[in-house]
């Protein structure tokens, strides 16, 4: 049976569930799922319009922001497709290639995300603790070089994970749990030893992920530290709500993720709809609320959508 794996493999066709139970309620509960999309996108979109447009935000803490936005994005829309295709009962399916091009994108640029909240973490570390150097660091060159690298890093990492599918034989069930396809979710259909899959996966998971919080705690007990020597009680504020936005994003980000891979490994026999509502969460409320944020906690962002929104009454204010 082994022998079957990688010619049949790559030609597969894959089933996607939905919501399994609700198949009835599918066009309804696309409703909720397009509107968090169209949100997600067109408030990353701002986010990117602002910071390319003002002059005043070609800083490095608002390139790392158009970073994030653009992570954000990475994660969501490769499932938009697949999902919208199951809600909407135009088809199921999904082919085998088709499927490990979408779990590259969402694992690599969630990866690539939390890389980019350690360097929104350093950024604020040097912005505190060392303010006169600021804009000699944090380099528009350095700025660049940390982004490429923590994208490399993230699709580096995933290629032997998602190369070794090529190899496995799917000879059962070919029906994924979700409405797009994750790695977890797909080896649990091997007939094969998936043991390098599940350990390398639990690795990966645990070095860059412990790599990324590990940088982000040490940069603000640093940051933590210069607050408290601050004299005034309106200057530890004031540094300390400079970091409420990012704060706020690294829950956003870790919290659900973390969930998502415990129900994946420790609660496989607990029910298909609190891995669905998990899956959901981990993709959806980072680019959905990280542009909300950022647009409530900072000025200059909120000044950017008040322009886009109320151009005339924003234009007259600054006059």
């Amino acid at each position: 049976m082994a022998n079957i794996n990688s010619s049949n493999t790559l030609s597969s066709t894959f089933y996607l569930t939905g919501i399994p139970g609700y198949e009835e309620f599918h066009h309804w509960i696309s409703i909720p799922f397009c509107v968090l999309y169209l949100v997600g996108i067109m408030g990353n979109c701002t986010i990117l319009h602002i910071v390319r447009t003002d002059p005043r935000l070609h800083e490095p803490m608002y390139y790392f922001l158009a970073m994030l936005s653009l992570t954000d994005m990475g994660m969501s829309m490769p499932t938009m497709i697949s999902l919208f295709r199951v809600l909407w009962s135009i088809s199921r399916e999904i082919q085998f290639n088709i499927c490990v091009v979408q779990m590259f994108l969402i694992h690599t640029f969630s990866f690539t995300e939390s890389s980019v909240l350690l360097a929104m973490a350093f950024d604020r570390y040097v912005a505190i603790c060392h303010p006169l150097r600021y804009a000699t660091i944090l380099t528009p060159r350095l700025i660049a070089k940390i982004g490429i690298a923590a994208l490399l890093r993230s699709a580096f990492a995933m290629i032997p994970l998602l190369a070794r599918l090529a190899f496995f034989p799917f000879c059962h069930s070919h029906t994924l749990s979700h409405s797009y396809c994750l790695h977890q979710d797909m080896i649990r259909l091997a007939c094969a030893d998936t043991k390098f899959n599940v350990i390398y996966g639990l690795v990966l998971i645990t070095v860059l992920w412990g790599m990324d919080s590990l940088g982000i705690f040490v940069s603000y007990m640093y940051i933590l530290q210069s607050i408290l020597r601050i004299a005034s009680r309106e200057g530890r504020l004031k540094a300390l709500n400079t970091c409420a936005s990012h704060i706020c994003a690294v829950l956003i980000l870790y919290v659900p993720m973390i969930g998502l891979s415990i129900v994946h490994r420790f609660a496989k026999h607990s029910s298909p709809l609190i891995h669905i509502f998990m899956a959901h969460i981990y993709l959806l409320v980072p680019p959905v609320l990280n542009p909300i944020i950022y647009s409530v906690k900072t000025k200059q962002i909120r000044q950017g959508v008040l322009h886009i929104v109320f151009p005339t009454k924003v234009s007259s204010t600054v006059m």
